[in-house]
């Protein structure tokens, strides 16, 4: 029996004296061939990724969320930003202006416009690398409006009487229970027509246009795709797959592997597509 037990010790442990030497060899070729060839992680890392601006920009926070995803992943090398929406709050349209004009400093930023870019839109996708555009969409209404009602003869009629309690001239400025008064309509003027230079200063910069032409592709107009290209708001009238691949040769991208949204981030596009598509309907009919 001890001989029995003796054996099954030694038996292995001679095995691997003899041939210790070509085990280690093996183990050294193992470990080369799994530095050599990429695991399939690495493989199926994203290259590329889509940013969706789409229906009114009410803030900035959505978009900034898309980039940052982005930049947290170092495979990717170019976006494609998609555009539909009829523009919305100043601020915030600068702000993902700014956003998109620094992303562009680290990678190949294009844009497509699917249905419209305009008036803050434009503002947030005018820094891209080239601006593409499918021939139906709607670009520009470079302009800036701040607008309000005045419902004083409804509420008389209701009974309603305001009563308010204020320091400083303008703080009941653009109140809807009154008729603006001619002070309160001045100040207002300025203060639309300032964020209207600065606006018209930022498209002449990001697009080079001469700014002292600025009626022909500013003053609120909205432009067909075709008109917009002889202006030089957009750079190419073609498809999403058009631009995709101007996006390839940018990015030095043969074989896109797209960064994959959020299931939650898909469902909602989904609501502000539907939401974006009425909008936009009420949009080109008053422009007819």
């Amino acid at each position: 029996m001890i001989k029995k037990i003796f054996n099954l010790i030694v038996v292995p442990l001679d095995f691997i004296t003899k041939y210790f030497k070509a085990m280690v060899f093996l183990l050294i070729v193992v470990i080369l061939i799994i530095s050599v060839i990429p695991n399939s992680s690495s493989i199926n890392s994203p290259n590329l990724a889509k940013i969706y601006l789409q229906g009114p920009i009410i803030d900035s926070e959505g978009i900034r969320t898309q980039i940052d995803k982005i930049l947290a992943t170092p495979s990717i090398k170019g976006v494609l930003l998609i555009i539909n929406s009829p523009g919305g709050a100043v601020s915030a349209s600068v702000e993902i202006s700014d956003m998109i004009a620094d992303l562009k400093q680290k990678m190949p930023v294009i844009a497509y416009v699917q249905g419209a870019m305009a008036s803050g839109s434009y503002y947030a996708g005018m820094y891209a690398d080239k601006i593409y555009a499918n021939r139906g969409a709607l670009i520009g209404s470079i302009g800036v409006i701040f607008d309000g009602a005045n419902i004083s003869e409804l509420a008389n009629k209701l009974g309603i009487q305001e009563q308010v309690i204020a320091a400083g001239e303008y703080k009941e400025i653009g109140t809807f229970m009154r008729k603006w008064t001619p002070q309160e309509k001045d100040f207002l003027q300025k203060l639309i027509n300032e964020e209207y230079e600065m606006f018209l200063s930022d498209v002449a910069d990001a697009r080079g246009l001469d700014i002292k032409s600025s009626k022909e592709y500013a003053e609120g107009k909205v432009f067909s795709a075709k008109k917009a290209l002889k202006l030089g708001l957009i750079d190419t009238i073609g498809t999403q797959n058009q631009a995709i691949e101007m996006l390839k040769t940018l990015s030095e991208v043969q074989h896109p592997i797209w960064l994959k949204r959020d299931k939650f981030d898909a469902y909602l596009d989904k609501i502000i597509k539907t939401s974006t598509r009425v909008m936009l309907n009420a949009f080109t009919y008053t422009l007819r």
